[in-house]
């Protein structure tokens, strides 16, 4: 059901002014996304007639733009991906991971995305398979799903990867399977050194190989030493790594994922209103507690256009990756060998594949099932009924 407010309804008011006045400041990637939105569900998509079964109520419905950055376009993409993420799961407590950014490497991260953002996938992921294969800690291989979030509540920058960890893994001689303590997964203290040290580490090759660029507040640290000025406070802050207390069950992990996996920087459903004032919406200000956390800002529409747009990713890059375990070119046979450790039986063969669910909605007269009958090219209109030709008057001399 279409909410009373969208970030389509914005983009199409205010998207024309936006865009010339930052002409040439906007990547390819960014406007494309928002093209993709304004035209969501419009006719400029094309679209199909559905009919009732039953009562022969019809109904338009248009085509969804499915950009990962659109709001309405979320839900089949969380659906599917969940539906293949389900048999991965392993009957085992699951744990929460959150490895975050300092506002520091944030400023540096919002002017190299790509690389940056990469860095902090791969710096986050060894620190877990590490300190996970340390005798001293599990000594086990673990598997990780990994997203990346790039926002706050309030829109703001501040990239972090939420991780989802079995409660333990398979021992480095892959004899038996080795589980986590009760509610403990590892020492969040020296997840957050090995973290830090990787990432400066790296965060530094990357500079000295030219792949970083600096311009605006931080066109100095384009000079080595001012760069290097700018990393010394966090080399000795603690970077904090959080950790959850394992889920309930797989069934509460699938919730979990279902939240995080296919989320943007906001929902349509955190929108309140669109004025002459600004953009009107909900956020979570976390420096509060109880019910003084939810909270409603304005921003001028503007700052929320930017806002929303600093968060597109760049094009190609991949916001939810596997670890460990569940990376690609070995997770069947992984998965195969914890079950058979944990004595476990296999989920059914992935040849046998179910009917599709249709998640079409039923029809609002009777509840019957809609079928399509008839659909319509981009930018074009359904067909009216056909006129009843009125009758040509006979001419008399």
């Amino acid at each position: 059901m279409r909410t009373s407010l969208e970030v389509a309804d914005i983009f199409r008011t205010a998207g024309p002014a936006y865009r010339a006045a930052h002409a040439g400041h906007l990547s390819l990637t960014q406007l494309k996304v928002m093209t993709a939105i304004e035209n969501c569900r419009t006719a400029a998509l094309g679209g199909h007639v559905e009919a009732c079964e039953d009562c022969g109520h019809w109904r338009i419905a248009y085509n969804s733009c499915r950009n990962r950055h659109c709001p309405k376009c979320q839900g089949a993409a969380a659906r599917t991906w969940l539906a293949e993420r389900e048999a991965d799961l392993l009957p085992v407590g699951y744990f929460h991971v959150v490895f975050t950014l300092p506002a520091e490497i944030a400023s540096v991260a919002f002017q190299n995305k790509a690389v940056v953002y990469d860095l902090l996938f791969k710096a986050a992921s060894e620190t877990m398979l590490t300190i996970a294969a340390d005798p001293r800690h599990l000594g086990a291989r673990i598997g990780i799903t990994a997203v990346l979030h790039t926002w706050g509540s309030a829109l703001t920058h501040h990239p972090h990867v939420h991780m989802v960890v079995p409660g333990g893994g398979i021992a480095l001689d892959g004899t038996r399977w080795i589980s986590t303590r009760p509610a403990f997964l590892l020492p969040v203290r020296v997840l957050g050194k090995l973290f830090r040290r990787l990432f400066l580490t790296r965060l530094i090759q990357l500079y000295d190989a030219g792949k970083l660029a600096f311009f605006g507040s931080l066109a100095s640290l384009a000079e080595r030493r001012a760069f290097l000025r700018h990393l010394a406070p966090i080399r000795k802050t603690r970077w904090v790594v959080y950790a959850k207390a394992p889920f309930a069950g797989p069934e509460a992990v699938l919730a979990y994922l279902s939240r995080y996996t296919h989320r943007i920087a906001i929902s349509n459903r955190r929108l309140i209103s669109f004025d002459e004032k600004g953009v009107t919406l909900r956020y979570k200000d976390y420096r509060r507690d109880g019910p003084e956390r939810q909270s409603v800002m304005t921003l001028a529409t503007d700052e929320f256009i930017r806002r929303f747009m600093s968060h597109v990713l760049p094009r190609g890059f991949h916001r939810i990756r596997h670890y460990g375990l569940l990376a690609s070119s070995s997770r069947k046979a992984n998965l195969a060998r914890a079950r058979a450790l944990l004595e476990v039986a296999a989920p059914p063969d992935e040849a046998i594949i179910e009917e599709p669910v249709d998640l079409r909605p039923p029809c609002p007269c009777c509840g019957g099932h809609m079928i399509i009958i008839e659909t319509f090219e981009r930018w074009r209109q359904p067909r009216a009924p056909p006129d009843i030709p009125m009758p040509i008057p006979e001419i008399t001399s």
